[in-house]
């Protein structure tokens, strides 16, 4: 088994990985799996699984109160990673996330991963859940990525929650955290978002993997403060198509990202959903070629389970 870091250092020359969402409860392995078969044309040296924390509803009740249910609207990140590996022989890195969870519960899903096998971690802070307008930790969890990172690699050194685990077993995970060449929408100013995920690296992070961006001076830009700050670490760009007119309103939504107006013209002057879709993915090959071209180390992109514009833009890029 490779670490990404070992994987990064190691390649002479650039290449693709994915991530993954899970199927929503209630679908078998066999949609999962077919949304990663046409990716492994591509050798990818790893695949990212993201974690959804657990979501809360409201449901009436025949007497007009409701209760608060809370709600996993998909499998299980540590479930998926195994299914995934069994299959097929890719390293899988899970993201691992602070909101929802105590630490106890994090070090638990921790260990459960040391034990199959899985020495990859991307580590993340997570967002809030509907109706907060501020991440709130779990009672005893983490309000910052960096102390998650930092818990990580305290169980690196045999250093455990617990005071009377001794000589503890010591784990050996690579660390991967996000990073935001838009600026997180909750950090002051980009210097300050700089700091901040200087502090995830000085934790133990390994690498970053960068939030979706769609102006690729937006990542140069990035690279370079971090550069300058003092940040060593390899930094993967992260790129996702576009694929439908709609999304034009929500990723800058859901992202706080901005999509370049030359781009939104593009789209807008499409006549057909198959046009919007096809500017898309040429806009996606177009950043990813000069990324290439400009020394990325990797391009990471973000599949949302869906894989066919994927497939196009990495054969043609690549």
């Amino acid at each position: 088994m490779s670490k990404v870091i070992e994987i990064l250092n190691g390649k002479h020359s650039p290449f693709a990985s994915f991530e993954l969402v899970p199927p929503l409860k209630g679908s078998d392995a066999s949609k999962l799996y077919a949304s990663i078969e046409p990716l492994m044309q591509f050798c990818p040296p790893f695949i990212n699984v993201t974690c959804h924390r657990d979501e809360v509803e409201y449901c009436a009740n025949p007497d007009g109160t409701y209760t608060r249910m809370t709600l996993s609207k998909r499998p299980g990140t540590i479930a998926i990673v195994a299914a995934v590996m069994m299959k097929y022989k890719v390293e899988m890195v899970p993201h691992v996330i602070c909101g929802g969870a105590s630490s106890s519960k994090i070090e638990s899903e921790l260990i459960d991963l040391h034990f199959l096998g899985i020495h990859n971690i991307m580590a993340l802070r997570g967002d809030a859940v509907t109706g907060q307008r501020y991440f709130q930790p779990e009672p005893d969890g983490f309000t910052h990525a960096n102390e998650l990172v930092g818990m990580i690699q305290d169980l690196n050194h045999g250093r455990y929650l617990d005071p009377t685990v001794r000589n503890g077993l010591s784990t050996d995970f690579c660390v991967g955290v996000a990073g935001y060449p838009e600026k997180h929408y909750e950090a002051t100013n980009m210097e300050n978002d700089i700091q901040n995920l200087k502090r995830k690296v000085e934790a133990g992070a390994d690498y970053i993997i960068t939030q979706m961006f769609f102006d690729n001076q937006c990542y140069y830009d990035f690279v370079r403060q971090c550069r300058e700050a003092g940040i060593t670490v390899p930094i993967l760009p992260g790129l996702k198509p576009i694929s439908t007119l709609r999304q034009l309103e929500l990723l800058p939504r859901s992202f706080h990202i901005d999509i370049p107006q030359t781009l939104v013209d593009e789209l807008r002057k499409a006549r057909t959903p198959e046009a919007v879709y096809q500017v898309g993915i040429e806009w996606c090959i177009a950043q990813s070629r000069d990324l290439l071209t400009n020394g990325a180390p990797a391009i990471h992109y973000y599949t949302m389970a869906k894989t066919d514009n994927i497939c196009q833009i990495v054969s043609k890029s690549f």
